[in-house]
């Protein structure tokens, strides 16, 4: 007779052969994999590390912590006589920027770019610069007095075509700066 159609004798047969088998490789499956995490976790966390706050007291901590806020900045002092030249205060504190013409400052010397501004007047000039105008800071950023900005403006506007007197000195330091260099 012939046999059934549906005959389990395939000729292939798999490692897993009874029920008990089977259950130890799916406890197998899961618990393999979880104790191989386990012992990566251990073995990442095992470095040496110190207690809480123990780096507090390392070189890097300590300087850290009294490292100053603030600091402090010694200019050399300027024995002058009397109130700076226009050409001074310019090489000074102006030339920073009107030399390349930084952020639309008027070039040193340039006709062109002056041109527009000397219709205003040195008076004018002199008030924007010692209160500062569009990215120009007040005075650009320098501490002199008005006196010097404006004599510094006199020589810029100057150099750009315009035929301003650079101001004197007023009476009082005239005579100060005098009896000072005798």
């Amino acid at each position: 007779m012939s046999e059934a159609p549906n005959s389990h004798d395939s000729g292939h047969e798999g490692p897993i052969q009874t029920p008990k088998q089977l259950a130890v490789a799916v406890a197998l499956a899961f618990i393999v994999p979880i104790a191989i995490i386990v012992l990566l976790v251990v073995f990442v966390s095992s470095a040496p590390k110190g207690a809480a706050g123990s780096d507090a007291l390392t070189a890097q901590a300590t300087a850290e912590r009294i490292m100053p806020i603030g600091s402090v900045e010694i200019k050399a002092a300027v024995t002058r006589t009397g109130p700076a030249s226009g050409e001074e205060v310019y090489k000074t504190q102006c030339a920073a920027c009107h030399t390349a013409g930084t952020l639309g400052a008027p070039k040193f010397g340039d006709a062109g770019s002056w041109a527009a501004r000397l219709g205003a007047g040195l008076a004018a000039l002199s008030q924007a610069a010692i209160h500062g105008k569009n990215a120009m800071p007040p005075q650009g950023g320098g501490d002199f007095s008005e006196l010097e900005i404006t004599r510094a403006v006199a020589y810029m506007a100057n150099s750009g075509g315009a035929s301003f007197t650079e101001p004197a000195a007023p009476a009082a330091e005239a005579d100060a700066a005098a009896s000072a260099a005798q």
